[in-house]
């Protein structure tokens, strides 16, 4: 309850002062539908007579709009400039802090970018059975976990080197290829699509974007990436600390 209560008061502070900084937050917009917006055109245009792929990429711009986190700016820089200190000190995990934030961008970038997906939509023609959109809501909120728990495991190698914007860079291009943006998986080669299959990156975008435009998918391989990475982050995160304040931070 206690923690609850921590998470709703930094949630509200952080959608707070992230109100003012709504043109920068327009430029996080664009950067996050460019990606899906290239997949819909070429995929487009590959099937034109296919108009699973418009919902499908209409879906994941959504989704990617719901679920992008920018640990690497919010939380690594902490690690850069010392002020990670002040965070261990106060009586209360730091992932807290990191979560509010995460959680007010998010809110942010749907609501901004709500528009640009309506009008995609409309300009596409593009239908939903709304029965399926409303199946997905479960599956677009694990997504929304496991894109932090992945970006916040990244962004803990500021602990050990100043290339963490590197490193995220290319987690989320992983991302991109495997999890459904560059391609639906479905469209990739038999031996890439059982990869893509395994990894956790379909659940991340391509999986929830799937339950909304096409309705079938199973929860489970979601729920098992979510306590793998949890139990990964969580040892990442003793060990970083250890070795943060062994340097004297």
């Amino acid at each position: 309850m206690r923690t609850a209560v921590l998470l709703g008061f930094r949630l509200r502070q952080e959608v707070l002062e992230w109100s003012g900084a709504w043109w920068f937050l327009l430029t996080l917009v664009v950067q996050a539908v460019v990606a899906p917006l290239i997949g819909l055109f070429v995929w487009s245009a590959v099937y034109p007579d296919d108009p699973t792929i418009a919902r499908y990429y209409v879906a994941i711009i959504l989704v990617t709009l719901m679920t992008e986190s920018f640990e690497q700016h919010t939380f690594s820089e902490r690690i850069y400039d010392g002020t990670l200190s002040h965070e261990l000190l106060r009586p209360q995990p730091v992932v807290i802090g990191v979560i509010g934030m995460n959680l007010a961008i998010r809110a942010w970038l749907t609501l901004l970018g709500a528009p640009i997906v309506l009008l995609t939509g409309i300009a596409l023609r593009v239908g939903f059975d709304w029965s399926a959109v409303l199946r997905s809501t479960p599956y677009i909120l694990l997504a929304a976990v496991l894109v932090f728990l992945w970006t916040f495991l990244l962004a803990l190698t500021a602990f050990w080197t100043d290339r963490v914007h590197a490193v995220v860079g290319f987690g989320s291009q992983l991302v991109f290829l495997f999890g459904g943006t560059a391609a639906p998986i479905g469209l990739l080669p038999d031996t890439w699509r059982r990869i893509a299959e395994v990894l956790p990156f379909y659940g991340m975008n391509g999986l929830p974007a799937e339950i909304a435009s096409r309705g079938s998918g199973s929860m489970v391989y979601q729920l098992i990436w979510v306590v793998v990475l949890v139990a990964v982050v969580a040892v990442v995160w003793r060990i970083g600390v250890r070795r943060y304040t062994a340097v004297g931070s």
